[in-house]
């Protein structure tokens, strides 16, 4: 363990220099067993550093043992003394074993498209790593803790986003992670894109020469998919509880009717988000004079507003089953062959076929669409003077002259229209490979991939919701009695977008609006003064 303390301290050091921002007192210690979505996140933000904990080398070396016994007596063993897909039944000699590897990855690096953000590969690395040190790879502990190195020296492999069917794992991305393991590629260094011997060389880090069965430990899974995953759950999860906030000031700008969210209603049909929701609802309404009760101004709202809890619910409840989804998949083995220390079996199976995944992100999709879908049509009853006692499109005077909130909408609408061409599911399509060897694939990275997507449309809807309700309670002459969440939810926005009195350049308080949900700003202004919100 003191091996380990001494490299994490050069480690920080050497980060430290290069400007990497880190808590020096914050480190993940891998197991293959405990990782958590935030873990990921974190690791994916550079908000902390990696270590191999001490008992995963005990475990690597076991497997990597066996898989040199069975190339010294020269068992044929797929991927170790094969080749790969179809070509499975080609035994390779235990002379071309290593080069069988480096031809690997060199083949399967046939990623097209735009390379993927830095975080996205950092955390792929990171779950790799985790992956490998369950020792079912057979990978030796030196390679592991390059890749280690890596990502704490900030050297992150430029990987195009398109190429993965999702089975046989994410072939084509994990390749050009291992292309600059291997001292090839493209990586990322101190923000510059330079050829990945060259990043290698700067970082002070030696390229790793693969042995047996290494290449396809290290491309073999679900890392890229699951990658996405973590980052649109931890985004989703902002997305929902920022969603029951908006909703709560639209209720106080439209004077909704706040009886829909009596807890007898939902206790009768008692889906968790659905009750959570409500019951948000009304804690950010607690003490609002802007909200009504039934048979004061209306028997009852439109769909848009006495539905939510319904329809924020069921999102709600989908981001919980995807959540578990890859809460698990995170922690699980998903190379193939598997080697068994125990009885020194090796199994070839399917572990690396992505459609667990596959159709939990295309329901996070969906559940997210929906967040947009319903925040749209909300945002449509505040800027529709036909549907309200407001002013058309938020306008505070001269209108005509001024279009107010008018092309917000549309943009709303635009984002949400896109939604739904995007929430189209990628699972339910499969396309044969490698002669019909792999003949079933899950397309789960191309779900990631449109659900993160979708997410960010999503919040930009929702930020749009936020500006129009604030607007409307300003033209209902606040100062009054907000909320007990609705109020610092409104503060908040007014600190640094002022009413629109005329017609001003609005793209620039779309952004602040979203910034404020991203970032979490909004939600913790509003728990601070409801911290029972859910």
């Amino acid at each position: 363990m003191n091996q380990l303390g001494n490299t994490l301290s050069k480690e920080m050091q050497f980060s430290e220099k290069r400007g990497i921002s880190l808590d020096k007192h914050t480190t993940y210690s891998i197991d293959g067993g405990t990782l958590t979505i935030e873990d990921v996140v974190r690791v994916a933000k550079k908000e902390c550093l990696v270590e191999l904990s001490a008992q995963t080398y005990s475990r690597m070396n076991e497997t990597r043992n066996i898989v040199e016994k069975m190339v010294a007596e020269e068992k044929i063993e797929y991927g170790i003394t094969t080749g790969f897909g179809k070509f499975s039944n080609v035994v390779i000699s235990r002379e071309d074993a290593m080069q069988l590897q480096k031809n690997l990855i060199m083949s399967h690096a046939c990623g097209v498209g735009d390379p993927f953000p830095e975080e996205v590969v950092r955390a792929m690395m990171f779950l790799k790593a985790n992956e490998m040190s369950k020792g079912y790879s057979g990978t030796r502990p030196a390679t592991v803790d390059t890749l280690v190195q890596m990502i704490n020296r900030d050297v992150i492999p430029v990987v195009p986003e398109q190429g993965s069917l999702g089975a046989s794992g994410d072939l084509a991305p994990m390749a050009h992670i291992v292309l600059v393991l291997i001292g090839l590629g493209e990586a990322y260094y101190k923000g510059e894109r330079m050829p990945g011997q060259e990043a290698m060389a700067h970082a002070q880090i030696q390229p790793v020469i693969l042995a047996e069965k290494e290449g396809l430990s290290l491309i073999n899974g679900t890392h890229a998919m699951s990658a996405l995953g973590c980052l649109a759950v931890s985004e989703m999860k902002s997305l929902l509880a920022s969603a029951d906030i908006v909703c709560a000031l639209t209720m106080e700008g439209l004077r909704g009717v706040v009886d829909a969210f009596d807890p007898r209603v939902h206790a009768i049909r008692p889906h968790r988000g659905q009750t959570a929701a409500a019951a948000n609802i009304l804690r950010l309404l607690q003490g609002s004079d802007l909200t009504t009760r039934q048979g004061e101004l209306r028997i009852q709202d439109a769909y848009s507003l006495r539905c939510t809890p319904q329809v924020h619910g069921a999102s709600r409840d989908a981001f919980a089953y995807v959540h578990n989804v890859i809460d698990l998949e995170i922690n699980s083995a998903t190379d193939n062959p598997l080697i068994f220390a125990d009885d020194e079996a090796v199994i070839s199976g399917g572990n690396f076929h992505g459609q667990p995944l596959a159709l939990a992100l295309d329901f996070l999709a969906i559940a997210a669409s929906e967040i947009a879908n319903i925040s749209e049509r909300r945002l449509e009853r505040l800027v529709n003077h036909q549907l309200n006692d407001l002013p058309p499109f938020l306008t505070k005077g001269k209108g005509g002259l001024n279009s107010g909130f008018m092309i917000a909408q549309y943009a709303a609408a635009s984002l949400v229209s896109e939604n739904k061409v995007l929430a189209h599911p990628a699972s339910v399509d499969s396309i044969p490979s490698s002669a019909n060897q792999e003949d079933h694939v899950s397309m789960g990275t191309t779900a990631a991939r449109k659900g993160r997507t979708v997410i960010k449309n999503a919040l930009n809807v929702l930020a749009i919701e936020y500006l129009a309700a604030s607007q409307a309670i300003d033209l209902r002459n606040y100062p009054g009695s907000l909320g007990a969440g609705t109020k610092p939810a409104y503060e908040l926005i007014r600190q640094s977008i002022p009413p629109l009195t005329e017609d001003r350049v609005m793209y620039p308080d779309i952004h602040q609006a979203a910034d404020l949900i991203r970032t979490n700003a909004l939600l913790s202004a509003v728990k601070n003064h409801v911290p029972e919100l859910e």
